[in-house]
């Protein structure tokens, strides 16, 4: 594989996006949030640190004590990623078992972006990256814990509840979803394999569908 590609001065990162699906044969629409620059900065015990110094150079080693997305505020979302969002015929907006600290609120912190979210027709299914009172891998389940906030599926779904219609959990954390006030299936998400891949992608969708179709 080539060496990734830095971003030169003035080139927008959708363009550098699409030339990687290009190179790579990705056949889908891969949009990035914005194309204005927001930095996830971590503050930690031992300062300050980019996000990649945390993550690769300091292997999320430092406690972490706080996480700011430095340009959120005013970056503007992707027109195309907008109007997917508002897309009728979109089925469902998926938020996906990563880590919701460095991968998914990063995106949410856009607010029209996340106002798009919560006003898009389509159901929004989040899935916990939660397992047990762990993560499968990363450093998601070690941020939560020196953060305060406790290690279980429902304390990520609390983080997203303003914008969920339903939510995916393991079957070991079935006991702790009842207290959830969403619409939860309960399903095996580890996914060691493409076949559970494919089943629990089947799962997500059908789970949107019966949402979708709930009387409100």
């Amino acid at each position: 594989m080539e060496r990734t590609r830095r971003l030169r001065q003035g080139e927008k990162l959708s363009a550098i996006t699409a030339d990687f699906c290009r190179r790579l044969d990705v056949a889908v629409a891969i949009l990035p949030m914005s194309d204005d620059k927001v930095r996830t900065r971590v503050w930690t015990d031992m300062g300050v640190l980019d996000f990649q110094d945390y993550f690769v150079r300091r292997r999320c080693a430092p406690v972490v004590r706080r996480l700011d997305y430095e340009g959120a505020a005013t970056a503007r979302p992707h027109d195309l990623a907008m109007a997917a969002l508002r897309d009728p015929r979109l089925r469902a907006i998926v938020i996906c078992p990563s880590n919701p600290l460095l991968s998914i609120e990063p995106m949410l912190a856009l607010p029209r972006l996340r106002e798009a979210v919560a006003a898009s027709p389509a159901p929004v299914i989040g899935i916990s990256p939660i397992i047990a009172g762990d993560a499968v891998k990363g450093p998601t389940a070690k941020m939560m814990a020196e953060l305060g906030i406790p290690v279980t599926a429902s304390a990520v779904a609390r983080r997203y509840c303003d914008l969920l219609d339903g939510y995916v959990v393991d079957r070991a954390d079935a006991s702790d979803a009842q207290e959830l006030d969403v619409a939860v299936m309960i399903t095996n998400t580890l996914m060691r394999s493409l076949a559970d891949r494919e089943a629990l992608a089947r799962d997500v969708l059908g789970h949107a569908d019966m949402v979708a179709k709930a009387p409100a």
